[in-house]
């Protein structure tokens, strides 16, 4: 054998071995060797790869800290092939059972008795999606919005219980599989991890997902390798070239290919299992050695999830069953009135730190006027605190109330943040010792009057100054534009100065205005500049939640960009018809309704189009079908496939399912005990199938 021969033979050996290791090691906690034979092969490897530069390869142990990303360089954006859909989090039993019955009705089946689950624990991490090409890491990303993520690669690869080449002796391998999960700390590392730091003089880590979060985050893989990242799989949405029936034999497969298992997860048959899981897992959160939240059951068949499908914000076909949030009590010091991005008034309280769930709270929210006087909250109440699912800190009941004199420093004591530049306590705040909270009649910060929405209060001026800064932060955001680099105190210093006027004047940035800014570098105003100048174009969904409509996230963003082919329809709109579009209630249809009729509203949109904005109308759907391009309404009850399923069908055909029958209906399917609409269709002239005729056009007879 030749030289080079025999060095490529010790480089594949040391490299299989190493892999082994690590696996032994990171993902089965059954070491062979020594830390310091370990170390041994890796040097051998190391010095072999050294001296042969050309034998390197991407996915060798040694490769797996990369190098940092230039200075000042943000990661690339990919998109998911399959969407990262939400899980609906569900909070009792009640709400389970109901979850299983919509299954059920779905699928027209008698019972759920015959499901089977497959339950995991849920996680409290950053869930990241990793692609593999015959057997190889090629790409990592974050979930970002769903659709599309940060792409963190070299950061992934870092973490070492990752598998960079996927074990060939465990099961077959697809061509190309996409596998996700949830990158962790654990709570004993976690604890470590901030020993040293106190060790060292640095400033504390507040909780493990937080300090993922920013760890994936950071632009040199050096410093990623540096925490106590793990990986746990929880799916493979994509399989080419491999056939699985179940998510047992997804988990499976994972595993074998050297994904590492937490080892709490099980598949039951029928919901009272799955519920006596959530139950059992509650009782032993603390015993398991990461944070979790709750639990996550999916259905095990993936031919069901198939039909079930999904809504455009979750899957149907899986849930999470959160636990009961961890609570503690504290002092309430103040209540302020906080000005959201759409102009809501709400009550936001201040209480003295403590820590919940892992967290220090310093915050929480109450929700509305009606809350706090439900509560019968005083400035100065022992109150209790709950983290919502276990993030958001809330005030849930008074546990003592005040009583007395305030205690001596009371005044003195108020948080700073509650103060403006003069040292006075700002307005719309309750501070003083046994003080109730009462919503201002007029905004806090502009003092325009405040107009009541049902339970809520709201300040009508789009101008008002956090919701110029909020509405910016949302055209800019994830969903909309895009735009990186632009936070809440960039943003309100651009409107302090005067450069900006209106979220639209983001594209009508000056350079030289710019420059004059105080942490403003030429670096930083030319990658804005630059990003600003490439997404002037965007699709009609994301231009939807730019406009910071109050109500309108991605999800109804994109019902409206698929029911309406452009802007100038969309405005033209009656209330009626907006009301009546499936998954479009009243009070979000009259948000749109009174938007574009709103001269601030019909301003920003002059701004933007006037700054360069331009609108793709493109449809980014490709299906197509009997029902594509057709608007379609149901009634009566279906025999051979649940309502659900039928507007599923509509709409992956390319239609539209709207709720009531209009002139603009193309066909009305009647089931089973039709009701008045059969006789508005008979009055318009729609077109009207029996289910029989329905299901001979979908391909169902």
């Amino acid at each position: 054998m030749s030289p080079q021969k025999s060095v490529e033979k010790r480089i594949a050996e040391l490299r299989s071995e190493i892999r082994r290791h690590d696996r032994l090691y990171y993902v089965e906690s059954r070491p062979e060797l020594s830390d310091a034979e370990y170390d041994a092969l890796f040097s051998e490897l190391k010095r072999l790869e050294l001296d042969h530069p050309a034998l390197v390869t991407p996915d060798s142990p040694t490769q797996r800290v990369g190098a940092p990303l230039p200075e000042g360089q943000g990661f690339a954006t990919v998109e998911h092939v399959v969407p990262m859909l939400s899980i609906d989090s569900l909070f009792n039993e009640e709400e389970v059972r109901d979850f299983e019955a919509r299954i059920v009705r779905f699928l027209g089946l008698p019972s759920g008795d015959e499901l089977d689950w497959a339950l995991e624990p849920k996680f409290d991490g950053v869930s990241a999606a990793l692609v593999y090409e015959d057997g190889r890491l090629v790409r990592g990303a974050m979930r970002g919005d769903g659709v599309q993520g940060e792409e963190i690669t070299a950061n992934l690869r870092t973490v070492r219980n990752l598998p960079l080449v996927l074990a060939r002796e465990g099961h077959a391998i697809p061509r190309r599989v996409e596998v996700r999960g949830e990158v962790l700390i654990a709570r004993a590392r976690f604890a470590q991890l901030n020993a040293q730091r106190a060790q060292a003089g640095l400033p504390l880590f507040a909780n493990p997902r937080n300090t993922v979060s920013g760890a994936l985050r950071r632009n040199d893989p050096a410093e990623v390798a540096r925490y106590p990242l793990e990986f746990y799989p929880w799916s493979a949405p994509q399989l080419e070239g491999l056939d699985l029936a179940t998510q047992t034999e997804v988990m499976a497969a994972l595993h074998a290919w050297g994904f590492a298992d937490a080892g709490a997860s099980r598949r039951v048959r029928g919901l009272a299992a799955a519920i006596a899981y959530h139950d059992e897992i509650e009782r032993r959160r603390l015993e398991l050695p990461f944070d979790i939240d709750g639990v996550v059951a999916k259905l095990d068949r993936l031919d069901l999830r198939a039909r079930l499908g999904s809504t455009s914000r979750a899957t149907r076909w899986q849930y999470a069953h959160k636990f009961a949030p961890l609570e503690a009590s504290s002092t309430l010091r103040a209540v302020e009135t906080m000005v959201g991005n759409g102009g809501r008034l709400t009550p936001r309280a201040h209480v003295e730190p403590v820590e919940v769930g892992g967290i220090t709270v310093r915050h929480a929210t109450l929700h509305n006027a009606d809350y706090v006087a439900a509560l019968g909250v005083h400035i100065g109440d022992r109150v209790f605190l709950r983290r919502a699912g276990d993030v958001i800190p809330q005030i849930t009941a008074v546990a003592k109330a005040a009583e007395g004199d305030a205690p001596a420093g009371w005044e003195e004591g108020v948080p700073e943040e509650l103060h403006d530049e003069h040292a006075a306590i700002r307005p719309g705040v309750a501070w003083r010792w046994r003080e109730s909270f009462e919503m201002p009649k007029s905004c806090p910060v502009c003092s325009t009057p405040a107009v009541a929405e049902g339970k809520y209060w709201r300040c009508p001026n789009l101008d008002c100054p956090p919701q110029l800064v909020g509405r910016t932060l949302v055209l800019a955001g994830d969903g909309a534009f895009e735009i990186d680099g632009l936070g809440e105190k960039q943003v309100a210093q651009l409107f302090d100065a005067g450069i900006l006027g209106s979220p639209a004047d983001l594209f009508a940035l000056d350079r030289d205005k710019l420059l004059g800014l105080e942490r403003w570098g030429e670096k930083s105003i030319a990658n804005l500049l630059e990003q600003l100048g490439q997404r002037r174009k965007i699709p009609f969904a994301r231009f939807l939640v730019a406009l910071a409509i109050p109500e309108i996230g991605p999800a109804t963003a994109a019902l409206l960009a698929k029911h309406f082919e452009n802007l100038a329809e969309l405005e033209a709109a009656s209330l009626d018809e907006l009301q009546h579009i499936d998954g479009v209630g009243p009070e979000v249809a009259a948000r749109v309704h009174g938007w574009f009729r709103d001269a601030a509203g019909r301003a920003l949109l002059e701004r933007l189009f006037a700054n360069g904005v331009e609108i793709d109308s493109r449809r980014t759907s490709t299906a197509s079908g009997f029902f594509s391009g057709q608007t379609v309404v149901f009634t009566g009850t279906l025999e051979k496939l649940g309502r659900n399923e039928a507007k599923q069908i509509v709409e992956d055909q390319g239609g539209k399912v709207a709720s009531s029958v209009s002139a603009k209906t193309h066909f009305l399917v009647v089931g089973g005990s039709p009701g008045s609409k059969a006789k508005k269709a008979q009055e318009l002239g729609v077109k009207v199938l029996l289910e029989p005729e329905f299901l001979e056009k979908i391909g169902r007879t």
